[in-house]
């Protein structure tokens, strides 16, 4: 295996490494420290002096299919209730040829963003739909990005009262077994794995408790991840008294997902005790800034998540509620957001919404082979550089990139293979997939 010095940075997010890092293969196996040279003779050195090194970005929350919904006018300016029963109409047009486009627009553009690891919840699996999980499959692969590739579910619809039309939800039965394929399928739990499967019932408005229960079960068996959006309204904790008798999070126990293995989506209206209970038993939160903002949603607890114990990971969210799929902008708007959430400048820096972004999304989806620079790590690289108007005059690399706003790689490597050179995904068609992305988005107007 080629070992390839990453020489001299003009900063790297990582202690000892001022002279860089050495890749070996898929693996981090130096850090080189400033002054020094590698160990033992490489076989390549990049002269990394113009870039800034992070780990390689970690999203744990996007709908890829929303991409096709961006900025639609009868969906704009309403909160979640009412931008679901918005958007539901047209979504359910969704098919397997724009699902594919959408899945390969939203890899490259958070790849070109500095993520590594991608993220999907698809709750769009329903007759003619039901490879959905196969597609992003494929699509990740194309790319060489590492993925998580969630089976989403919903089997609650209008004929129960509810929002999701009847002909895109699936019966219990018909879920479960098609979660146990794609695990079976798909779902690599060694270290490196360039491919996970996670299960994703959508929400409690939408899913069976059985479906819950026994996505718990398979969970069990494959040793994989289970997801599902929770308390991210008002709205939703309403329904929960209602509909149960309870609030999110004693559902969330009702269905024995209480648990490490679980990460969730948004998690905006926890009380501290929540927060406690969530912690003590290691779920995970992917805070949604931008969402949570544009729905006028809520504030994540981001800090006292993580001080109970809880992994805070971050997420783009789908594109219809963020309309973009840039999680270096995410990095920046998690800043803000929780500065004016927490009243402070300076209980949340830089570093914490990069930690958030790397370690701790990396713990999210159940992984300690990725997030951060440090030998044995896979290499997963995020590379920018600051020859920009916007960063001129800065005083501090790291904290340039977030609070100047860097928003596009200059370099990515995933698993020791570099996937953008120059701001460039090489040898792929940008003006082509924005057409056909554009002429299936036409499919939603």
């Amino acid at each position: 295996m080629r070992r390839i010095w990453i020489s001299n940075p003009l900063a790297i997010l990582a202690e000892g490494a001022g002279g860089g890092l050495v890749v070996q293969g898929s693996r981090i196996v130096e850090l080189v420290p400033t002054g020094g040279k590698p160990s033992l003779p490489v076989d390549e050195t990049f002269d990394a002096s113009r870039h800034v090194i992070l780990p390689g970005l970690i999203n744990t929350h996007h709908h890829f299919f929303q991409t096709l919904s961006r900025a639609r006018p009868v969906a704009r300016d309403l909160e979640l209730f009412p931008w679901i029963e918005a958007n539901f109409p047209v979504w359910q047009r969704l098919n397997r040829d724009m699902l594919r486009v959408a899945a390969r627009l939203a890899f490259a553009e958070l790849l070109l963003s500095g993520c590594t690891t991608a993220m999907d919840h698809n709750y769009m699996v329903y007759d003619g739909m039901e490879d959905a999980v196969d597609i992003e499959v494929e699509e990740a692969r194309a790319l060489g990005i590492r993925a998580t590739v969630t089976r989403g579910s919903m089997s609650l619809s209008k004929k129960d009262g509810l929002v999701a039309p009847d002909s895109i939800v699936q019966d219990d039965d018909t879920i479960l077994a098609d979660s146990e394929r794609v695990l079976t399928k798909y779902h690599d739990t060694s270290d490196g794995a360039m491919i996970r499967i996670a299960l994703a019932p959508c929400a409690p408005f939408n899913v069976s408790r059985n479906v819950m229960r026994q996505s718990a079960a398979l969970a069990d068996r494959f040793d994989c991840q289970l997801h599902t959006h929770l308390a991210e309204t008002k709205d939703e904790e309403a329904y929960c008294v209602a509909t149960f008798g309870y609030r999110p999070i004693d559902w969330l126990e009702d269905c024995n997902w209480l648990q490490p293995r679980v990460w969730l989506a948004h998690g905006v209206h926890f009380t501290h005790d929540d927060c406690c209970r969530l912690g003590k038993h290691g779920v995970g939160v992917c805070h949604c800034p931008t969402s949570n903002a544009v729905l006028a949603s809520g504030f994540c607890k981001t800090l006292d998540l993580e001080a109970a114990g809880s992994p805070v990971g971050l997420g783009v969210d789908g594109s219809a509620s963020n309309d973009s799929s840039n999680l270096m902008e995410e990095v920046r708007h998690a800043l803000m957001v929780n500065r004016l959430g927490y009243e402070s400048a300076g209980r949340v820096t830089h570093r914490d919404v990069l930690r958030w972004a790397t370690k701790g999304s990396a713990r999210c989806l159940g992984r300690d082979d990725i997030g951060e620079i440090a030998v044995g790590k896979q290499a997963d690289l995020a590379m920018f550089t600051l020859d920009e108007l916007r960063f001129s005059g800065h005083h501090d690399p790291i904290a340039a990139l977030v609070h100047c706003g860097a928003s596009r790689a200059d370099r990515v490597m995933v698993a020791g293979n570099w996937r953008v050179i120059d701001g460039a995904i090489p040898g792929f068609d940008i003006p082509g997939l924005i057409a056909a992305h554009s002429a299936a988005a036409r499919t939603f107007a």
